[in-house]
């Protein structure tokens, strides 16, 4: 392993640790405080606390590692050869375990609190909606995300300076419609860090779920980029790399 690879999977695995720590959080706030449910409103405040910490992530190490922080970014990007693949799998391990360490954290944060709360503030699929409806709902957020990834993060002709923040709220906007059905995931690896933390220190963890958390958000994504590469982007150099450009 290169030196430049090692301190992209370092930086792949923070940031992912820090959008499961202040993302997820948010949410376990969100049910402490509201002794075990959250309103509407409290779905906004969660969506915009995962706002700030993605756009914090993206723009910290954006131009290090491309701050994919989920592996179903970086399976999209695979897929539409925009990503190297020898390098997509490590990508991943780092992601998921960054995500674990995020999740650790959280239960370190709140104590014990933190195990019924909606698995450490993880992704459930909620009453009266089916596991069809939540992929449905995964792979619709996702393909959201991806969209906007894919014309202000990759594609050359953006206006500089704007894919953290615009990601950011991308992400909140899916958190506050698909929230209410799957607790918007959009991240096989968030969904990982929190389930495994919760299964290291004796929670319950619904594992019969966590397939839908790859199946909705990996297919999404790669139909999202294949799109978006055929309706409106041009080949680029900085694309064909799979890293947010950074411009003046």
């Amino acid at each position: 392993m290169t030196l430049e690879l090692a301190r992209r999977l370092a930086a792949e695995a923070i940031g992912t640790a820090l959008l499961v720590l202040f993302g997820a959080g948010a949410f376990v706030a969100a049910i402490l405080v509201g002794k075990g449910s959250v309103t509407y409103p409290g779905i906004g405040i969660i969506g915009f606390s995962f706002a700030i910490v993605i756009a914090g992530v993206i723009y910290m190490f954006g131009p290090v590692s491309g701050a994919h922080i989920n592996p179903a970014v970086t399976i999209a990007l695979t897929a539409a050869r925009r990503f190297p693949v020898a390098e997509a799998i490590p990508y991943i391990v780092a992601q998921l375990a960054g995500a674990l360490a995020g999740g650790l954290l959280v239960n370190g944060i709140f104590g014990s609190k933190a195990l019924t709360a909606n698995v450490s503030g993880g992704t459930v699929v909620q009453s009266g909606f089916s596991y069809a409806q939540a992929a449905g709902a995964e792979a619709l957020g996702t393909a959201l995300l991806l969209l906007t990834i894919m014309a202000l993060a990759v594609d050359a002709r953006a206006p500089g300076g704007w894919a953290g923040f615009i990601i950011g709220l991308v992400v909140a906007c899916d958190i506050m419609v698909i929230g209410p059905i799957s607790n918007a995931s959009m991240n096989p690896a968030r969904t990982f860090g929190l389930y495994a933390a919760t299964d290291i220190l004796g929670g319950h963890t619904p594992w019969h779920e966590y397939w839908l958390y790859w199946v909705g958000p990996v297919v999404g994504a790669v139909v999202a980029v294949l799109v978006y590469q055929f309706i409106a982007a041009p080949p680029s150099p900085e694309a064909a790399e799979g890293r947010i450009p950074q411009r003046q």
